[in-house]
């Protein structure tokens, strides 16, 4: 029952989402947690759909670069939480900026092995600009203000408007996401028409809000919880925004994506899960950051492309 309840809420609003660690994953849009549905005919991809997930047709992100885009939304400067900082923004802004983040990295070329019939990511992603929106839209929002707010960032020239872009709405700890934020995720994706453009977009709350839903550990690698908490869920939502950007491209019978199958799994760690443990070193800073299925050799949770698959 409460599978059923938390898949209508989220498909209905037309988003996929990474849940709170208690929770179930969700089916992209249209897909119904074990709802009867006629699959379309797969294209052939030039990666195996025999890994665990399977090609629906839809495009994947092929650009040499992808773009980051970030709006910084709420007090960033000095909130109610100490992460609500520019220390977290710092923070964020180096695990996509263009030379010590994830973007180019092993770990993030996982996104390789998917492809459409044109060709497959480059696993290179980087952030090229971020604005502030200062509560525009209040401290509850609704799934479409989150659109909104992009929109109104685009349409204002404080962002370029991008179809090669993906764009993060990123929530100060006082602000909620009334469709479910802490109760039933902790970031999602979706896509929409922005001025005649086909927009990627994510929503992820300082997880600060929230830390026994949405955080491994409290004390972590950076000392800053809400940046290292987000940090995870920011990379779950770039890996499928690249892999599934329209929700119609890859994912399993159950509506999974390549992150979902790997959500809240982080393979053996540096350290101690609590004290700051960490499995990613990204230029000289590290990370706790969930595992991605590849899809290649049968597929599996991995941390770098080509490495040893983990369970857990």
């Amino acid at each position: 029952m409460r599978k059923a309840l938390i898949t209508l809420l989220l498909a209905a609003a037309g988003l996929q989402a990474q849940t709170m660690k208690q929770a179930v994953h969700l089916a992209p849009t249209g897909k119904g947690w074990g709802a009867v549905v006629t699959e379309p005919k797969p294209a052939a991809p030039k990666a195996s759909a025999n890994n665990g997930i399977t090609y629906h047709g839809g495009p994947v992100m092929r650009a040499s670069v992808v773009h980051v885009y970030f709006i910084w939304y709420g007090n960033w400067t000095n909130g109610p939480k100490p992460s609500d900082s520019q220390a977290t923004v710092n923070l964020l802004n180096i695990l996509f900026g263009p030379t010590r983040g994830i973007g180019g990295s092993s770990y993030f070329k996982i996104n390789t092995t998917y492809s459409d019939t044109v060709g497959h990511p480059t696993g290179n992603i980087a952030l090229v600009a971020s604005t502030t929106d200062h509560y525009t839209r209040g401290r509850n929002l609704a799934d479409t203000d989150v659109q909104n707010i992009v929109s109104s960032a685009i349409s204002s020239g404080s962002l370029p408007k991008d179809a090669n872009g993906m764009y993060f709405v990123l929530t100060a700890s006082d602000v909620a996401e009334t469709s479910g934020f802490c109760n039933l995720y902790c970031g999602w994706h979706t896509h929409s028409s922005i001025g005649g453009t086909d927009i990627k977009y994510a929503f992820v709350g300082n997880t600060d809000r929230c830390p026994a839903s949405c955080e491994m550990q409290s004390v972590s690698p950076n000392r800053d919880s809400g940046a290292d908490g987000m940090a995870s869920v920011m990379a779950h939502e770039a890996a499928e925004t690249v892999t599934d950007p329209d929700l119609n491209a890859w994912y399993d019978s159950a509506g999974n994506e390549s992150a979902d199958k790997c959500a809240w799994k982080f393979g053996p760690v540096a350290g101690l899960v609590g004290q700051g443990a960490y499995n990613q070193t990204f230029g000289t800073y590290n990370w706790l950051i969930q595992t991605e299925w590849e899809n290649s050799r049968g597929g599996g949770c991995d941390k770098t492309l080509g490495g040893k698959f983990y369970a857990q």
